[in-house]
């Protein structure tokens, strides 16, 4: 396989890096918000993804009935990393996530009503899996949905649900028929967030980033916003989770990380000798950017295999998830290791080593293995799909 992008794709990328000159100003983008600076948060970033919209870049990879232009998947996986790489907001949930999910699944109703607003850029979504008592494992959720005349009616708990305090529609997951067994048995719903039923409360992560519980009370959703068919939401959230685990943790923020790591270590001094001349420190840079390949290139595998057509290919998304995320850990820990004292600072400090981003990316960095799925739940996706091996084992 070859992993180097042809002629056509780096005037691609390099149309990219002259629109983020122009247009990734620092009230858009911001380096160190971590791989959270995707958000759509502010009405500057909502006019940012505007323009990208403008450019025809939101949705380029979708069929062209639906206002896409059939491009090959590797352009959006070079305009995602750009965007990352900056800390600009990203593809995210709507286009990467969502649209693709409609365009396979959903009613021609629901195509007709969201896919225009989501390839304009005019439209925010939460995604609610996470529930008090089912994180991970999203076939466990107990949110229930009971039918009546004209819909359903929802009642119940979500938690961990991103973007729930500014999005415009909800995207979630229920509990349609209890009595079938936990994977049969949910729907998939969208749910207008100013729904008089929902209630948000905010809840403060580690990475002093937001994310919310969301409370239902006799939320009612009409049949039209039942996404695809009734009990067969786990096998979209399936689809739409492989989807989240390669376009939301992208790979150039850690690469961009690992950079300033680099660069610190070539400058710093520590006992009044170089850091760089430290054989033990050589050697786990060595070792981080021998890693950082691979997390390159497994990015670039999952590309590959989205290529064919057809589902979203799970393994490949699972072994890059868990990669990566990990990989982005692993930067974290080296950034404080090797700062020393200075590595405590909060981020932006003057006097902090690296612009004080050591501190906040180790608290980060511990959202990214859980987001999307946990690293447990990748192994173990893993281990059943590619390695055969029982669920029990």
């Amino acid at each position: 396989m070859d992993f180097e992008l042809t002629a056509e794709e780096q005037a691609f990328a390099r149309e990219v890096e002259e629109f983020l000159d122009e247009h990734a100003t620092p009230e858009v983008a911001d380096v160190c918000r971590e791989n959270m600076a995707q958000i759509v948060d502010t009405p500057a970033r909502r006019a940012f993804m505007k323009k990208l919209a403008e450019r025809g870049w939101l949705g380029m990879t979708w069929p062209r009935e639906y206002g896409g232009r059939e491009m090959s998947g590797i352009y959006e996986y070079i305009l995602n990393e750009a965007l990352a790489r900056r800390g600009a907001p990203q593809i995210g949930k709507g286009v990467g996530i969502i649209g693709k999910t409609l365009i396979r699944h959903g009613s021609e109703k629901l195509k007709r009503e969201f896919l225009p607003k989501i390839i304009r850029g005019e439209i925010e979504f939460a995604v609610g899996y996470s529930e008090p008592q089912a994180g991970s494992d999203a076939a466990n959720m107990q949110l229930r949905a009971e039918k009546v005349e004209g819909g359903f009616r929802l009642n119940g708990q979500k938690t961990w649900t991103t973007s729930a305090h500014f999005a415009d529609w909800y995207w979630v997951g229920a509990r349609t028929d209890p009595d079938k067994p936990k994977h049969d048995g949910i729907s998939l719903f969208l749910i207008p967030m100013n729904d008089p039923g929902l209630e948000v409360r905010p809840l403060p992560t580690i990475g002093d980033e937001i994310t919310n519980e969301v409370f239902f009370n006799d939320v009612f959703v009409p049949d039209d916003y039942l996404v695809g068919e009734r009990g067969r939401g786990f096998r979209y959230i399936s689809e739409a989770l492989d989807l989240e685990r390669f376009t939301m943790f992208t790979y150039s923020p850690i690469q961009q990380r690992l950079e300033e790591l680099v660069e610190y270590v070539r400058r710093a001094r520590r006992g009044g000798r170089a850091l760089r001349e430290d054989a033990r420190v050589r050697s786990r840079i060595a070792w981080l950017e021998t890693k950082a390949e691979v997390a390159r290139v497994l990015g670039l595998r999952f590309v590959a295999a989205s290529l064919k057509g057809g589902k979203p290919p799970t393994c490949e998304a699972s072994e890059y998830k868990l990669f990566a995320t990990t990989l982005s850990q692993q930067v974290a820990n080296a950034m404080v290791d090797l700062a020393g004292p200075g590595g405590q600072l909060k981020v932006r400090t003057p006097e902090a080593p690296m612009r004080g981003r050591p501190e906040m990316s180790y608290r980060y960095s511990v959202i990214d293995t859980i987001g999307g799925g946990a690293s447990e739940i990748q192994k173990n996706i893993i281990a059943r799909r590619k390695l055969g091996l029982p669920r029990n084992f």
